[in-house]
Order: C-alpha cells, then structure tokens, then sequence
C-alpha cells in the first residue's frame, strides 16, 4: 500500500493512469496526451506503473511491432477514484 502511495505522489503519475483511461494506449498517444513530460520520465512512470500493477504492457505483432499499455482491473479501480477528485475539484467541492 505505501509503495503505491509513494507512486502516486510522483509527477506525472496519476496523469499517466488518467490518460491510459481516456485512450492513450501507445508511448507517442501518451506523449500527446501529457504536454511537458520528457521521454524519460514518461518511460520511467509506465515501467513503474506495471511494476505496480496499475497498468499491463502488451507487446502487440505487426510490422513494425509496437507496445500498448491497458490498465489493469486494480488499475481502472484508481482510475475512477481519480476521476471522481478531478470532477469534485472541478465542482468546487
């Protein structure tokens, strides 16, 4: 519980977890999605993420090959908790 916690208190991190549940799937769509984040820091938080169990990484066959990232259930859970703040901070609440 305090590792995931100490996750969350990192920059980057829970805007990281609310753009994989608005869609992004692929590094580049989170790149796009989080303004001002660097390629390092974006790569560090997804590997942090799945060690945490908070999002899945698939390695997905084509041409050329390409990584997606999926919340996982414990991962849409946090999600929705994190919505529901946003939409109260945007209520005034």
């Amino acid at each position: 519980m305090r590792a995931t916690a100490t996750l969350l208190e990192r920059r980057w991190t829970l805007a990281t977890i609310y753009a994989c549940a608005s869609g992004a799937a692929r590094f580049n769509e989170f790149r796009q999605s989080l303004p001002g984040v660097s390629p390092t820091t974006l790569s560090e938080r997804l590997e942090q993420l799945e060690a945490a169990r908070i999002v899945e990484r698939h390695l997905v066959p084509g041409r050329p090959p390409h990584t997606e990232y999926v919340l996982t259930r414990h991962g849409e859970q946090l999600a929705r908790a994190v919505a529901g703040l946003l939409e109260e901070g945007t209520r005034g609440g």
